[in-house]
C-alpha cells in the first residue's frame, strides 16, 4: 500500500519551508518514526519522520526545493523490503583484498609518497627560497617575484604562504560564496526591522555578583541533589527580570500599530546560540516559576536548539529577551531589541575589578549589564529604574525569595 509523506502543518506565521537535506533516497528501507528529511523554516529545522515501515518508492522534491504545508513530498510502499543486490552483480574487483596483498600494495605507494618531487617551479630557486617553498608546499610559479628581474625571493614565498600577497592566481587569498540559510535570512530581516522601525537606546549599569556566587557555592551542591540540575547564573537573572517586569510594566510592553499592549505576565525569550544562528525559545510565566524550573527549562531548550529539536511554538511569543554574551567573553555590548518586544537585557562576562565598599577598596566579581529599549514606549527613567531594580535584586538575592 502506497503511503504519502506530507509536509507537517505549518503555523500561520510560516508560509513555506525549504528541504535542507534528505537522509534517505528512493529505494531505501525505512522504519516507522525514522527521520527522512530536515525541513528548514524561517525559525527552526523540522524533522519529518516516516509514518510506516516500508521502502521509499518516490521522492518528489530534491534538496533546496521550497514546499508548503501538507504538500506531498515522498511516497512509501508500506511493508515492502528493499531488494538486496544479486551475487552476479557484484564485481570481482569489489572483493576484499587479502591482507598480504594489501600490505604489498601499500609499500610502493608509501615509497612513492616519500620520493615525490617538489612543486615544478621550485627547482631553479636560490637555496633559501627553495627550502622555504618546499617546507610550506608553495609552488613558486604561482608567485609574483619582487627580486631582481622579477626573481622570487624567500620573503616573497613567506608572504605568499601567510596570505599577505595574492600571487599570480590569487591562490593565497581564497574566497567562498555560500548562500544564506533561511534562518540567517530571517535573522537579517528581523535585525533590519529593529534598526529601521525602533527608536532604540541602551542604558548600562554594573552588578556586584559576590552574594550570588556565595549563594551558589553554599547551596549549589544541595540544589543539584534535590532537583537534578545545576544552579547557574541565568536563573537569577531571569527571576530578577521577571520580578522587575511586574514592577515596571512599560518595559514589558509591546507595540501593535498605534496601540501599546502591557503584558501582565513575563514570557522571557532566552537567546541560545546554535551552528545555524541565534534562536530565542520562550520561558512562559517566569514570574510563577522557581529557580529549578527556570534552570530545567533553559537546559531543555538549549539541548533542543543544538540538536535541532525546537518546535515552532517554542519560539513564538515572548514579552522580553535576555541574551548572555558573557559566555563568549563579551565585556560590554548593545543588544538589539527583538520587535514587537520593547526591551532586551544583555549580560556580560564576570570580571574581578576594584570597587569601593564601606570606604575600602576591594576586588569584586563585577558584570556590566545593558538594557536596550524602544524609546517610543519606554522613557529613560523607566529603563534606568528597571536596571537598578535588577541590580538591587542580584546584589541582595534574598530579595528575590521575598518578592522584593
Amino acid at each position: 500500500m502506497a503511503i504519502e509523506v506530507k509536509v507537517p502543518v505549518l503555523p500561520e506565521s510560516v508560509s513555506d519551508a525549504t528541504i535542507a537535506s534528505w537522509h534517505k533516497k528512493a529505494g531505501d528501507t525505512v522504519k516507522r518514526d525514522e527521520n527522512l528529511l530536515d525541513l528548514e523554516t524561517d525559525k527552526v529545522v523540522l524533522e519529518v519522520p516516516s509514518p510506516v515501515n516500508g521502502v521509499i518508492k518516490e521522492i518528489r522534491f530534491a534538496e533546496g526545493a521550497t514546499v508548503t504545508s501538507q504538500q506531498v513530498i515522498a511516497v512509501i510502499e508500506e511493508g515492502a523490503i528493499a531488494e538486496a543486490p544479486k551475487q552476479d552483480d557484484v564485481k570481482p574487483e569489489a572483493k576484499k583484498a587479502e591482507p598480504a596483498t594489501a600490505a604489498k600494495a601499500a609499500a610502493p605507494a608509501e615509497a612513492a609518497k616519500q620520493a615525490a618531487p617538489s612543486p615544478s617551479g621550485n627547482d631553479n630557486l636560490p637555496p633559501g627560497a627553495r627550502f622555504a617553498a618546499n617546507t610550506s608546499g608553495v609552488d613558486a610559479a604561482q608567485i609574483e617575484g619582487t627580486g631582481r628581474r622579477g626573481a622570487v625571493t624567500k620573503e616573497d614565498i613567506v608572504n605568499y604562504a601567510s596570505g599577505k600577497t595574492p600571487g599570480v592566481s590569487g591562490g593565497a587569498r581564497p574566497e567562498e560564496r555560500v548562500p544564506m540559510t533561511r534562518m540567517r535570512k530571517r535573522i537579517a530581516e528581523r535585525l533590519m526591522l529593529s534598526k529601521n522601525s525602533i527608536a532604540m537606546l541602551t542604558s548600562f549599569n554594573e552588578v556586584n555578583l559576590a552574594n550570588v556566587m556565595t549563594m551558589r557555592k553554599a547551596l549549589g551542591e544541595q540544589f543539584q541533589k534535590d532537583y537534578g540540575i545545576k544552579l547557574g547564573f541565568m536563573s537569577f537573572f531571569a527571576k530578577a527580570a521577571a520580578n522587575a517586569l511586574q514592577r515596571h510594566p512599560a518595559v514589558n510592553a509591546s507595540v501593535d500599530g498605534d496601540d501599546v499592549i502591557y503584558h501582565g505576565y513575563a514570557d522571557i525569550s532566552i537567546a541560545v546560540s546554535t551552528d545555524k544562528g541565534l534562536v530565542t525559545p520562550v520561558l512562559r510565566n517566569v514570574e510563577r516559576m522557581g529557580f529549578a524550573e527556570i534552570e530545567q527549562g533553559i537546559s531543555d531548550y538549549a539541548t533542543a536548539a543544538r540538536e535541532g529539536g525546537l518546535k515552532l511554538e517554542d519560539l513564538q511569543g515572548g514579552t522580553f529577551t535576555i541574551t548572555n554574551g558573557g559566555t563568549f567573553g563579551s565585556l560590554l555590548s548593545t543588544p538589539i531589541v527583538n520587535p514587537p518586544q520593547s526591551a532586551i537585557l544583555g549580560m556580560h562576562t564576570i570580571k574581578e575589578r576594584p570597587i569601593v565598599e564601606n570606604g575600602q577598596v576591594i576586588a569584586a566579581p563585577m558584570m556590566y549589564i545593558a538594557l536596550s529599549y524602544d524609546h517610543r514606549v519606554i522613557d529613560g527613567k523607566d529603563a534606568v529604574l528597571f536596571l537598578v531594580d535588577i541590580k538591587n535584586q542580584l546584589e541582595n538575592p534574598h530579595r528575590m525569595l521575598l518578592g522584593m
